[in-house]
């Protein structure tokens, strides 16, 4: 009996060991319970949620069960697998989110790039309207200038082109070279603006015989001219000189008066044509002597 006795003594001292052991580090976890969940209450977590807390002790195993069945681990994992998916969601949800907002930023700065390009089109535009009005306006002072030049040398002429005609004492009718003569000063003036004909006829004789013989052979040249080429007669200007003395070409020839009769016609020019072609009109002096036949 007294060795029975001796053998379940040792036996319920290994049996109880765990049991104490297992009882003081539940009532020490007990105790810190209360520190260890006021300090997570106090955490943020991501889900807004207060974290999960440790599962009490169970059975006569406690936390650790190497006997535990589905249900228990069941338990025991449902709220970390509900968090981890809860996780999932929210992290799905921020991932969409930042790229809304990268697509928003990028279509703000396409949108900013397209304004500013459309800007400087606009510059440029301007720029160029800018350009084309300053040559406007240079076009616009360099035609004034060209008007008020005009304008101040509008009574002022210069002579374009000279013809004399010959004829016999006596003689008023023109000859076929006279004609030809006249022919080629009329057409040259066809269309043309600012100028005037200038006439002048001279007679051999004296006194009133020879200014009248003069004016007859300058009326017979003024005839030709607006019959035949349509000149306006206020464009002529008839002068019968008689026998009026003239100057030699040369310079130190002397005052002389010419046998027969002659009509000098000179083709004079103003700067009105040049204003109405836009450029200058060349000048040139022909000197034609016209023998009659």
């Amino acid at each position: 009996m007294n060795s029975r006795f001796l053998v379940a003594l040792p036996l319920a001292a290994v049996l109880a060991f765990p049991a104490l052991a297992q009882t003081s580090s539940t009532s020490s976890t007990d105790t810190n319970a209360p520190a260890t969940t006021q300090s997570t209450q106090s955490t943020d977590t991501a889900t807004g949620k207060q974290p999960l807390q440790p599962p009490s002790r169970e059975g006569f195993w406690g936390r650790v069960n190497p006997f535990a069945r589905k249900n228990y681990v069941k338990r025991q994992t449902d709220p970390i697998r509900d968090r981890v998916n809860e996780l999932d969601d929210l992290t799905a949800a921020n991932s969409k989110s930042i790229k809304d907002t990268d697509a928003r930023a990028q279509a703000g700065i396409k949108l900013a790039s397209d304004k500013a390009n459309e800007a400087d089109q606009h510059a440029i535009d301007a720029g160029n309207k800018a350009t084309v009005a300053q040559q406007s306006a240079q076009q616009a002072t360099t035609r004034i200038q060209t008007v008020e030049t005009v304008v101040g040398n509008i009574d002022q002429y210069k002579a374009s082109n000279q013809t004399e005609i010959r004829f016999r004492p006596g003689q008023t009718v023109l000859s076929k070279s006279a004609k030809d003569a006249l022919d080629e000063m009329g057409d040259s003036v066809k269309g043309q603006h600012g100028y005037i004909i200038e006439v002048q006829g001279f007679a051999s004789g004296k006194g009133q015989v020879a200014i009248e013989n003069s004016q007859k052979m300058a009326e017979s040249v003024v005839r030709y001219l607006v019959l035949n080429h349509e000149i306006p007669v206020y464009r002529i200007y008839l002068v019968g000189m008689g026998n009026a003395p003239v100057t030699g070409t040369d310079a130190d020839a002397k005052t002389k008066r010419i046998s027969g009769g002659r009509v000098e016609i000179s083709l004079l020019k103003n700067d009105l044509e040049q204003l109405a072609s836009g450029g200058s009109a060349p000048t040139t002096t022909m000197d034609q002597q016209q023998q009659p036949k």
